[in-house]
């Protein structure tokens, strides 16, 4: 099949003040002007950088990013378009994007709609020509800014309205996002992986039930859990111990989601800790991760520029592997705090972070990385493997 061709809605252009369509107005007054994509409009939000050279469909729904602009470092943003198969979620969560140069026309037989074009249905602003470079770097000289774009055909900005914006927007420490981007109701999931020429499968043979607590999972992690061999229960981010042991699980997986893990946790954190107390093996992944440790006694952190990415090299020191890794968080657990009973197992090689936590008398563990991105591309998919083991162990 040929490459699909589909042609920009309309003509890319970078310039300067005089000519922008678009502007980033930080809390501190700094201003990048640019060209407005996507939609027309406002939004307010951290901005971080993301280091990824492919994936930005995955990533603008990846309720993980709910509250944060993404700047993406890497300059061919729309190259393969977009498709009804690769989103994490039903719509766009991340707050908006900020990119170097124009959306570039795609050319990928997988393509169906422009980015651009997508961007406009899903409400989502976005700035390009921006000088990605100085903002990246800002980052991580200064954290990740409070800030607003603003796209205005006309040109016309009100740069001190949109600095008192940005510095009154209260900021994600201390947010609880989990309950904004978590399902209302429980739901089944039994989706598999996706497959060259044959899209995704079924489960149609499950070997046991996972309840996974939705604090904002995305869609290819609970791909990862049902071609293992899992049948899934999706609950809400409130839903108690009680009720979660009620649906007899095998075992219990903990989702990513965005926003302060400790805000998150005021409510989930007694929860986990019944679930880890009844014996049932618990697998959490990046806020589940952190959340997990706070519920076993450590504590957590605000990073300078967190951790946004497919190229962050982990340590399994259980193995002494390597194995590279997708990461997208902003907090961290501060490993100096892990009690005596946790075991750390895994850390980061850019910055010796916490990566990994295991519980040494019981099956429960978590990663603070996302398995099942395929960054490496299949480095980590044995932790998948791994709580599936657990599983069987307390089902002998």
């Amino acid at each position: 099949m040929p490459p699909t061709h589909i042609s920009s809605p309309e003509p890319w252009r970078t310039g300067s003040e005089a000519f922008a369509t678009a502007a980033i107005v930080l809390a501190d007054g700094t201003v990048f002007y640019g060209n407005g994509i996507g939609a027309a409009g406002e939004a307010v939000g951290e901005i971080c950088f993301n280091t990824a050279m492919t994936g930005y469909q995955e990533i603008l729904t990846d309720p993980s990013y709910a509250g944060q602009i993404v700047t993406f470092t890497f300059p061919h943003i729309g190259n393969v378009g977009v498709n009804p198969e690769d989103v994490e979620t039903g719509a766009a969560v991340a707050e908006g994007l900020i990119l170097h140069a124009g959306i570039t026309d795609p050319s990928n037989y997988r393509a169906s709609m422009h980015l651009d074009t997508w961007l406009k249905s899903q409400n989502l602003i976005g700035v390009c020509g921006v000088d990605t470079r100085a903002l990246t770097a800002r980052i991580r000289q200064h954290g990740m800014p409070n800030g607003v774009i603003c796209h205005r055909p006309d040109g016309k900005f009100d740069i001190p309205g949109l600095r008192e914006k940005a510095a009154n927007w209260p900021g994600l420490e201390g947010m609880d996002l989990a309950i904004r981007v978590s399902g209302n109701q429980t739901a089944t999931w039994d989706e598999t992986l996706w497959q060259w020429d044959k899209g995704y499968g079924r489960q149609n043979q499950p070997r046991f039930h996972v309840v996974a607590v939705d604090f904002g999972a995305k869609r290819n992690i609970l791909r990862c859990l049902a071609s293992t061999g899992c049948r899934i229960t999706l609950v809400h981010a409130k839903t108690t111990a009680e009720e979660i042991l009620d649906l007899q699980p095998d075992g219990v997986f903990l989702s990513n989601g965005p926003g302060d893990p400790a805000a998150t946790g005021e409510y989930a954190v007694p929860m986990i800790r019944k679930l880890v107390n009844s014996g049932k093996p618990v697998f959490g992944i990046c806020l589940g991760h952190q959340m997990l440790a706070l519920a076993l006694g450590a504590r957590t952190g605000k990073m300078l520029q967190g951790h946004h990415g497919a190229n962050h090299p982990v340590k399994d020191l259980t193995t002494g592997k390597v194995e590279i890794t997708s990461m997208n968080h902003g907090f961290t657990v501060l490993r100096d705090t892990l009690p005596k009973d946790v075991a750390e197992t895994h850390i980061s090689l850019f910055d010796g972070t916490n990566c990994g936590i295991a519980l040494r008398d019981r099956p429960v563990f978590s990663v603070q990385f996302h398995p099942e991105a395929s960054p490496g591309p299949q480095d980590s998919f044995y932790l998948f493997e791994r709580f599936i083991q657990l599983m069987q162990a307390a089902n002998a």
